[in-house]
């Protein structure tokens, strides 16, 4: 297990391949732990440094402070690279994930040099809809809305054809703490980072679930169109969670874009 402390928070990540210095930095999606890498990570071997980040109150990570702010997750991650003395890296946004990586950039515009933002846009859904969503978890618990975040996470083969596994992603969700996924709600409610997409210049990379049902295509589309030079890519029978249907897709997109942005 590999720990390290950000401010109070205890924060659980991963760091695995060769400690070079060049890292490829994973930042997840609401509702999930790092494990929902694991299929993509298999596809990509032992080529990169790889390093993985559970949120406050997501997998082992704490939330002692019991705020949480975009903010907040990206000075984890910054504290994260400064512990492991990186400084060169590929930051990897997946939904909240990217608000979290354009947020970094925001403040640390020289470690990364290279950006892959999947299934995630600078704003995602609205103050209400969110609030909806808070309110709903603050009555019934994150199983109450489990059985829509799933139509939402995958499709509709993966639900169809795929009930054992999709038992496996529902306890993730579900076991996500209440502060931690009602604190990260919000923290997307309140985040609106167009105008830094908009200065983002290094090479990116953009990719959305043909059926992704939390971002849909249009929204990650015009997400990438606000980043000067960036490779958009749809990944079909996939829906907001590709690199969980679709791993070697994913990984060989992936792959070809880091070895083309060397």
């Amino acid at each position: 297990m590999q720990i390290f402390k950000s401010g109070l928070e205890v924060i659980h990540f991963d760091d695995r391949g060769p400690k070079e210095d060049f890292a490829i930095i994973f930042l997840n999606s609401l509702g999930t732990d790092f494990r929902v890498w694991d299929k993509l990570l298999h596809v990509l071997g032992d080529r990169f440094r790889t390093v993985r980040i559970d949120k406050r109150g997501h997998g082992l990570s704490t939330n002692y402070k019991n705020h949480i702010s975009i903010e907040s997750l990206a000075e984890d991650v910054s504290n994260l690279v400064d512990y492991l003395n990186l400084k060169n890296i590929c930051l990897v946004g997946l939904s909240i994930g990217g608000l979290i990586a354009l947020e970094f950039i925001k403040k640390r515009p020289n470690i990364c040099n290279k950006l892959i933002l999947c299934d995630t846009a600078p704003k995602i859904g609205s103050q209400d809809m969110w609030a909806d969503r808070i309110n709903r978890v603050k009555e019934g618990g994150i199983e109450a809305i489990s059985d829509d975040i799933l139509a939402r996470w995958f499709s509709n083969s993966f639900l169809k054809d795929q009930s054992d596994e999709l038992q496996i992603w529902r306890s993730m969700l579900t076991r996500t703490t209440i502060s931690g996924y009602i604190g990260c709600c919000e923290a997307i409610s309140e985040c609106d980072l167009t105008e830094q997409a908009k200065i983002i210049n290094m090479p990116t990379l953009v990719i959305v679930g043909e059926e992704d049902g939390s971002t849909p295509i249009n929204l990650v589309k015009d997400a990438a169109n606000l980043i000067k030079g960036s490779i958009f890519k749809v990944i079909k029978k996939a829906g907001h969670l590709p690199c969980v249907e679709q791993p070697s897709k994913v990984g060989s997109i992936f792959l070809q874009f880091l070895e083309n942005n060397k």
